[in-house]
């Protein structure tokens, strides 16, 4: 493949890369590169979020590359400040090497295995010296460290910064030495320990490595980056109804940025839909659908994506209840029904509540509820609908 046509392959996407030139100038090395990433198995899923980086590693092996996966069982008993507004909670190592073996299960649905050598950085750091570890330390300055703006907001909103921290960009730029990285993948808030590690390999005679940078995903909120912490993810090993739901139901204005960083639909045809949908020619659902299919058929296979879209319609008309639906726990006995709904975060308020009542939107375990005055009993589990799609799954407690 000429190598201007792999530069606009592995460029898709990408958010900053350092730098550009440097790399159509590796890519005319003709030799497999060391591509690396490093992961800090600090949560043993994956969610889609995690997959933008893995499939840009799949897109760098099907063009001839070595991937390196550097798993952190050092790294991520520091764990990494980057976008922290605190301290990470420190994890043992028994914890890491845990979730690393879940990890690596979930990463190589995506990356080729066979394509792919791992590593771990305690290999390397383990025996380090004291003198060493002062010596790299002295390679980064603590104006470099405040440099960056989480350690800036921290620092001026009073809130503590840990030593150890500053360790971690030291870390991860040495893993980069170690496995001599030509290009090393990251989200946006990896650039600055990306540059560290430029820093280390050209102070270590190294040809300094590429970054590339790739977008942080959004999560199903639409609002913050997809995260467990934040519920708002979608995980691969989520069932393939789930995930269909879950994808389809995403805000219209994030479709564009998932069929580009999720599917390897060409860039003209997504353009060319999305400009349809801005126009009125194209209603956004049959986008969101050609997506969650495609997402899905990646995860479960064809059969699978189209099972899960059929029972995706049934849904979309309220015939069927979805399999990830929100739950919340209400005290056992008479509730009032708009209130409930209030309480269950299906509506702003209790009128509202009436209001869809008197519209007929409003069911308690598939019974209707006419009356806005209805009072119904709370047991043990009970389905609460409001409207055609929303639904909450209601926990009795005593």
């Amino acid at each position: 493949m000429e190598i201007q046509t792999q530069l606009e392959i592995l460029k898709r996407g990408a958010i900053d890369i350092i730098s550009e030139e440097e790399l159509l100038q590796k890519l005319k090395l003709q030799r497999p590169l060391n591509v690396k990433l490093g992961v800090d198995p600090t949560s043993p899923d994956i969610h889609l979020g995690f997959t933008v980086v893995m499939r840009k590693l799949k897109q760098f092996q099907e063009l001839g590359h070595q991937v390196i996966l550097i798993v952190g069982d050092y790294t991520a008993t520091v764990g990494d400040p980057s976008g922290k507004n605190k301290t990470r909670p420190m994890l043992s190592h028994e914890q890491v090497i845990e979730n690393a073996e879940t990890y690596q299960q979930q990463f190589f649905k995506i990356v080729d295995k066979t394509k792919t050598k791992v590593v771990y950085n305690g290999e390397w750091f383990k025996p380090l010296s004291f003198d060493k570890v002062t010596n790299l330390l002295s390679q980064i300055t603590v104006a470099q460290m405040l440099e960056r703006e989480d350690f800036q907001n921290r620092y001026r909103s009073g809130q503590s910064i840990s030593l150890h921290e500053f360790l971690y960009p030291m870390m991860q730029g040495y893993d980069s030495v170690m496995i001599e990285a030509d290009v090393e993948l990251g989200g946006t808030d990896q650039k600055f320990n990306i540059l560290r590690g430029r820093e280390l390999q050209k102070n270590a005679g190294q040809a300094p490595q590429i970054g590339l940078m790739l977008p942080i995903l959004i999560g199903t909120d639409g609002k913050e980056k997809m995260s467990k912490s934040l519920g708002n993810t979608i995980g691969i090993n989520e069932s393939a109804q789930s995930m269909y739901h879950k994808i389809y139901n995403l805000p219209d204005d994030l479709i564009t940025d998932y069929l580009t960083l999720l599917t390897n639909i060409p860039l003209e045809e997504i353009k060319e839909k999305a400009s349809q949908v801005t126009s009125g020619q194209l209603n956004p659902n049959h986008l969101k659908q050609e997506l969650a299919t495609d997402i899905v058929s990646q995860y479960h296979g064809k059969d699978k994506a189209n099972e899960a879209s059929q029972a995706e319609r049934k849904i979309h008309i309220g015939a069927v209840i979805p399999d990830d639906i929100p739950e919340c726990t209400i005290a056992k006995g008479e509730h009032w029904v708009p209130s409930l709904l209030a309480s269950a975060g299906l509506v702003q308020s209790n009128s509202e509540g009436r209001r869809l009542i008197l519209n007929g939107g409003v069911s308690f375990d598939e019974e209707k509820i006419l009356d806005p005055k209805a009072n119904v009993t709370i047991s043990q589990k009970h389905i609460l609908k409001a409207g055609k799609r929303k639904f909450v799954r209601i926990l009795a407690t005593p």
